[in-house]
């Protein structure tokens, strides 16, 4: 995929139109286009080992604390990982509340009925998952590096694949023909002509 950096203002950085600040602007340009290109790595080589995969999967003992399972299907869990997302470029990290009000978002419910106490349960558990890590001497919070690979993973893995697939695969889930279901119908053909001959021949 081929990328290009366009800077149309020059104001927008604070720096005037003449020549003498091109190489001010390359550098811009170029620091812009290292962001994208490391995020876009992240997106498309979000690999899990089937061990972490698993640690987050099932309940954990961390530093003598029970930490309750990330399970990849539940609604809440898939909310809390689209959530992260919103501020994994915010330096200053995000706050319970902050989190709470996207989150509750994301959910349909109002910021006032997902009380602070929810959202503290939450964070303590991605926490002691090694998705996030609080910010020294605050009460705010950042992604992980291993928490921003494992939450595009996850919702995209789930938003793009699992939930469509399915969605195409099933015959109880809709009417319209596609090739997914083609084939998964002619795999079930051959499988039971298979059967029957095998049948006849015994």
């Amino acid at each position: 995929m081929r990328t290009e950096t366009t800077i149309n203002n020059t104001k927008d950085f604070y720096i005037g139109k003449s020549l003498r600040n091109l190489p001010a602007l390359r550098q811009i340009g170029f620091a812009a286009n290292r962001r994208l290109l490391k995020t876009e790595t992240i997106t498309h080589d979000s690999i899990l080992t089937e061990e972490i995969f698993q640690q987050l999967h099932r309940p954990r003992i961390v530093d003598a604390q029970r930490v309750s399972a990330l399970r990849f299907a539940d609604p809440m869990v898939q909310a809390v990982w689209n959530a992260l997302l919103l501020f994994d470029l915010l330096p200053a990290g995000f706050s319970n509340r902050e989190l709470r009000i996207h989150l509750a978002s994301l959910l349909g419910q109002s910021p006032e009925s997902f009380t602070q106490g929810r959202m503290t349960y939450q964070l303590r558990r991605l926490r002691l998952h090694g998705l996030i890590e609080r910010i020294p001497k605050t009460h705010r919070y950042r992604l992980s590096s291993f928490g921003l690979r494992a939450a595009l993973f996850c919702t995209r893995a789930y938003s793009r694949i699992l939930r469509p697939g399915l969605g195409r695969a099933l015959p109880i889930t809709s009417s319209c023909p596609c090739s997914l279901r083609r084939s998964f119908d002619k795999l079930e053909q051959e499988v039971a002509s298979w059967v029957e001959q095998a049948k006849l021949a015994a």
